[in-house]
């Protein structure tokens, strides 16, 4: 009886031994305490805790891959979406300023269908002209000023060469067609009969 009790005063003074070291043990030093002490109990029940922990970690991370691929997958089609109705209605503007041109050509071919009056079927067709001209101007496209200068291969289309004394060799001298610019890049080559000396 007095061996149990002397046991147990031993086990008394060890532990609070250990207690009064644990205090002044560093946090690392109390992890490895705190994981002997782990080791010391059941170790299957310490790995399904790990095991048990690391699939939480894996399933959140699997769950965060998985909103943030169906997050970039919505986006690419929002992209997709906005990039096909701007392809359908990129022109809208120039339809709308074509409506205007087709209007006043009705109107011309009303005249002319009506009164035989040559001159009101020209000021009309004059009319459509510079709108046309207007609404090239304010889409940025302008037409290429050809006649009377040097022919420029990489804005003219020389069809012709015709003989002449009254402008130099290698002149337009006219133009059959007119070429157009978009901004600075070539839309259409001008159409041009080039000068040639005589011989």
């Amino acid at each position: 009886m007095q061996k149990k009790s002397t046991e147990s005063k031993e086990e008394v003074i060890e532990n609070e031994v250990l207690e009064e070291e644990k205090e002044t043990l560093t946090e690392d030093e109390e992890t490895i305490v705190e994981v002997v002490e782990e080791e010391e109990k059941d170790p299957i029940k310490i790995l399904e805790a790990k095991l048990e922990e690391s699939e939480a970690k894996s399933s959140e991370a699997h769950d965060k891959l998985l909103r943030a691929a169906a997050d970039f997958e919505n986006q690419r089609k929002r992209s997709e979406k906005q990039m096909e109705s701007f392809r359908k209605f990129a022109n809208e503007s120039i339809i709308k300023e074509l409506l205007t041109v087709t209007d006043n050509l009705e109107r011309a071919l009303d005249v002319s269908n009506s009164e035989n009056e040559c001159e009101k079927v020209i000021e009309g067709v004059d009319l459509i002209y510079k709108d046309i001209l207007k609404l090239l101007e304010n889409n940025n496209t302008k037409p290429i000023d050809s006649l009377e200068k040097p022919f420029d291969p990489a804005f003219h289309q020389a069809v012709l060469q015709e003989e002449t004394d009254e402008y130099p060799e290698g002149v337009v001298i006219k133009e059959l067609q007119k070429g157009y610019l978009l901004y600075d890049r070539l839309v259409r080559p001008a159409m041009v009969v080039v000068s040639k000396a005589k011989c």
